[in-house]
């Protein structure tokens, strides 16, 4: 409607001051509601004509949409194990912070679990009380054999002295009965050592492993029993979070409530999310500078800048399924989805996350204006670009304006 009245200053009303002035026509008698079609035909040609370029062109190089919105994610409050419910920490709507105990679960199971796992560790702990005397009789049982096996051998080499200095003094018999007694008390010493060898073992090799596992299991166990109270990982404020003592939460079939975070490029209170028209593609880049003006905060223009541009059109994802893929289910043409951040701190402030936004973009050329490697047309064109984005921005602020009007009378609020 803007761009018509502006185009008919240069069109329209020329042509009927020339029919007034020049042709001496008068309103109400040559020219009436009946013949201006006729007599300003070449005004009311051009007017349209010149309205749907202006209109064209601002929308072009100033892309508008009211698909726009300060989007956020929530986190379900899910156990990794199902289980009932025995004391619940906090309230729906409560704002929490990181680290906050929400519920906790009860399992006997698990209890016994730990039980059983302290048990083992101290069982351990006493087969080591054990090992160190079994020890000890292995050692007295070395030192027993080795004193055995030290008398049989020197007795063995004082009878074989002597039976070397002959005059049958000591029998070949009782010399022969002699190594074999050695032989035997030698065999008991190295059995001996082997098992002082063996309790040594256990001691410092099995019984500490055997440790280590059952602490390992005792404090899984543990691990395991602390699963079973859920905390929040994020500041945020508890929704639909209604749980009561002795309910029944199964992470495979509903969560217990969810978090919306406060803080954070997930809250919503960081940046807005816009879909823009395929069209503006070649318009919109990371710096464009953007205005958006939503319902939760009306009468109010916020300056915005172009964060990032997907790159990519959502509808054009394909997911591999049994189904071919037919091209016509996507005749719905997709946007372009740009991230849009204050242009100034605190911007957003008072914006709700999730209301919904309008928002204007504008093409901005001084960069290569002021470069001077354009020649004349061009830089006359892109003058004209650049401020004809004034007649968008008029536009927005009247949105601004009329936003509340068309909510809250027109659409039946």
């Amino acid at each position: 409607m803007l761009e018509v009245i502006l185009c008919s200053l240069i069109t329209i009303l020329p042509d009927y001051l020339f029919r007034k002035y020049r042709q001496g026509k008068t309103w109400g008698k040559e020219i009436t509601f009946f013949t201006m079609w006729y007599e300003l035909r070449w005004g009311i040609s051009a007017c349209a004509i010149l309205s749907i370029s202006l209109v064209t062109l601002i929308f072009y190089y100033h892309p508008s949409t009211t698909n726009a919105a300060p989007l956020f994610r929530t986190v379900s409050i899910m156990p990794e194990k199902s289980g009932r419910v025995q004391h619940v920490f906090v309230e729906n709507h409560q704002k929490i912070k990181a680290g906050t105990a929400i519920f906790s679960m009860y399992d006997e199971s698990q209890l016994a679990a730990i039980e059983q796992a302290e048990a083992n560790v101290k069982q351990v702990e006493a087969e080591f009380s054990t090992a160190y005397a079994q020890l000890a009789v292995a050692i007295s049982n070395v030192e027993k054999a080795n004193s055995a096996y030290m008398r049989s051998k020197n007795e063995y080499d004082r009878k074989k002295k002597l039976s070397l200095k002959g005059n049958n003094i000591i029998s070949e018999s009782e010399v022969q009965k002699m190594a074999d007694t050695l032989a035997m008390n030698e065999a008991g010493l190295s059995i001996s050592l082997a098992n002082q060898a063996s309790a040594q073992g256990i001691i410092e090799n099995i019984l500490p492993a055997k440790k280590a596992s059952a602490i390992e299991v005792l404090e899984s166990a543990i691990v395991d029993e602390a699963k079973r109270t859920v905390y929040a990982h994020i500041d945020g404020e508890l929704q639909q979070f209604a749980l009561q003592p002795g309910d029944f939460v199964n992470p495979m079939i509903r969560s217990a409530g969810m978090i919306v975070p406060s803080s954070g490029e997930a809250s919503g209170r960081e940046a807005v999310q816009a879909g823009f028209n395929q069209l503006a593609a070649n318009v919109i880049e990371v710096g464009t500078f953007a205005e958006i003006t939503c319902l939760s905060k009306p009468f109010t223009i916020i300056p915005m800048k172009v964060d990032s541009v997907q790159s990519v059109i959502a509808t054009g994802q394909v997911r591999t399924n049994e189904t071919l893929l037919d091209v016509q289910e996507r005749a719905r043409p997709g946007t372009l989805t740009v991230r849009l951040v204050p242009l100034y701190e605190g911007g957003l402030d008072g914006v709700i996350p999730g209301t919904k936004c309008v928002a204007n973009a504008y093409s901005y050329h001084h960069e290569l204006l002021a470069s001077g490697t354009l020649s004349t047309s061009n830089t006359i064109y892109l003058h004209m670009v650049d401020a004809v984005g004034v007649v968008h921005a008029i536009i927005l602020r009247m949105q601004a304006l009329l936003l509340p009007v068309k909510v809250l009378v027109f659409s039946g609020h």
